[in-house]
Protein backbone atom coordinates (compact mmCIF):
# COMPACT_ATOMS: atom_id res chain seq x y z
CA UNK A 1 0.00 0.00 0.00
CA UNK A 2 2.82 2.77 0.85
CA UNK A 3 6.20 2.05 -0.18
CA UNK A 4 9.62 2.65 2.14
CA UNK A 5 11.08 4.87 0.71
CA UNK A 6 8.65 8.09 1.21
CA UNK A 7 7.17 9.23 4.41
CA UNK A 8 3.93 7.96 5.08
CA UNK A 9 2.33 11.13 5.55
CA UNK A 10 3.70 12.33 2.08
CA UNK A 11 1.95 9.60 0.19
CA UNK A 12 -0.97 10.06 1.35
CA UNK A 13 -0.81 13.58 0.96
CA UNK A 14 0.16 12.70 -3.19
CA UNK A 15 -2.97 10.41 -3.04
CA UNK A 16 -5.42 12.75 -1.37
CA UNK A 17 -3.96 15.48 -4.04
CA UNK A 18 -4.34 12.97 -6.97
CA UNK A 19 -7.40 12.73 -5.92
CA UNK A 20 -8.45 16.07 -6.07
CA UNK A 21 -6.49 16.91 -9.25
CA UNK A 22 -8.68 13.73 -10.61
CA UNK A 23 -12.02 15.05 -9.85
CA UNK A 24 -12.51 12.45 -6.99
CA UNK A 25 -12.68 15.29 -4.78
CA UNK A 26 -14.06 18.14 -6.08
CA UNK A 27 -13.68 22.09 -4.72
CA UNK A 28 -16.11 22.57 -1.44
CA UNK A 29 -16.22 18.81 -1.35
CA UNK A 30 -15.80 17.35 2.68
CA UNK A 31 -12.64 14.56 2.52
CA UNK A 32 -12.25 11.87 4.73
CA UNK A 33 -11.43 12.57 8.85
CA UNK A 34 -7.72 11.98 9.68
CA UNK A 35 -9.61 8.67 11.62
CA UNK A 36 -11.08 7.52 8.96
CA UNK A 37 -7.99 7.92 6.89
CA UNK A 38 -6.07 6.50 9.43
CA UNK A 39 -8.60 3.34 9.62
CA UNK A 40 -8.70 3.04 5.83
CA UNK A 41 -4.92 2.64 5.85
CA UNK A 42 -3.89 1.18 8.55
CA UNK A 43 -1.98 4.06 9.64
CA UNK A 44 -1.52 6.07 12.80
CA UNK A 45 -4.03 8.96 13.52
CA UNK A 46 -1.04 11.37 13.61
CA UNK A 47 0.23 10.36 10.47
CA UNK A 48 -3.23 11.00 8.45
CA UNK A 49 -2.96 14.18 10.25
CA UNK A 50 0.44 15.17 9.21
CA UNK A 51 -0.95 14.55 5.76
CA UNK A 52 -4.39 16.28 6.05
CA UNK A 53 -2.20 19.43 7.89
CA UNK A 54 0.51 19.38 4.75
CA UNK A 55 -2.59 19.97 2.33
CA UNK A 56 -4.13 22.69 4.42
CA UNK A 57 -0.65 24.13 4.73
CA UNK A 58 -0.30 24.27 0.98
CA UNK A 59 -3.83 25.30 0.28
CA UNK A 60 -5.55 22.21 -0.94
CA UNK A 61 -8.05 21.64 1.80
CA UNK A 62 -8.91 23.93 4.45
CA UNK A 63 -10.92 23.32 7.85
CA UNK A 64 -14.33 24.20 9.11
CA UNK A 65 -13.87 24.03 13.07
CA UNK A 66 -16.40 21.36 14.38
CA UNK A 67 -17.11 20.09 10.46
CA UNK A 68 -14.35 18.61 8.78
CA UNK A 69 -11.50 19.06 5.85
CA UNK A 70 -12.76 20.40 2.76
CA UNK A 71 -11.39 20.82 -0.79
CA UNK A 72 -10.16 24.67 -1.03
CA UNK A 73 -11.31 26.26 -3.96
CA UNK A 74 -8.40 26.64 -6.65
CA UNK A 75 -7.24 23.52 -5.33
CA UNK A 76 -7.32 21.58 -8.61
CA UNK A 77 -6.10 24.41 -10.50
CA UNK A 78 -3.37 25.26 -8.32
CA UNK A 79 -1.92 21.50 -7.76
CA UNK A 80 -2.28 21.20 -11.84
CA UNK A 81 0.37 24.15 -11.96
CA UNK A 82 2.82 22.51 -9.35
CA UNK A 83 2.25 19.21 -11.05
CA UNK A 84 2.99 20.85 -14.82
CA UNK A 85 6.53 22.86 -13.28
CA UNK A 86 7.50 19.35 -11.63
CA UNK A 87 7.22 17.75 -14.99
CA UNK A 88 9.11 20.25 -16.78
CA UNK A 89 11.71 20.20 -14.15
CA UNK A 90 11.81 16.72 -13.98
CA UNK A 91 10.98 15.46 -17.38
CA UNK A 92 11.33 18.07 -20.21
CA UNK A 93 14.56 19.85 -19.29
CA UNK A 94 16.85 16.36 -19.20
CA UNK A 95 14.76 15.86 -22.52
CA UNK A 96 15.85 19.20 -23.96
CA UNK A 97 19.43 18.82 -22.72
CA UNK A 98 20.13 15.36 -23.90
CA UNK A 99 18.38 16.49 -27.14
CA UNK A 100 20.89 19.15 -27.09
CA UNK A 101 23.97 17.02 -26.62
CA UNK A 102 22.65 14.87 -29.15
CA UNK A 103 22.78 17.55 -31.87
CA UNK A 104 19.02 17.07 -32.22
CA UNK A 105 17.30 20.37 -32.59
CA UNK A 106 14.21 21.52 -31.80
CA UNK A 107 12.45 20.81 -35.07
CA UNK A 108 13.27 17.79 -35.10
CA UNK A 109 12.29 16.78 -31.49
CA UNK A 110 9.06 18.04 -31.87
CA UNK A 111 9.20 15.41 -35.11
CA UNK A 112 9.91 12.68 -32.35
CA UNK A 113 7.44 13.97 -30.22
CA UNK A 114 4.56 14.33 -32.62
CA UNK A 115 5.55 10.63 -33.77
CA UNK A 116 4.99 9.59 -30.66
CA UNK A 117 2.33 11.14 -29.74
CA UNK A 118 0.35 9.90 -33.22
CA UNK A 119 -2.44 7.03 -33.24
Amino acid sequence: MFDDGTPIFQQLADRIAGDVLSGTYAEGDQVASTNEFAAFYRINPATAGKAVNLLVDRGVLYKRRGIGMFVADGAREHLAEQRRAAFAAEYVRPLVLEAAALGIDAADLRRMIDQETAP
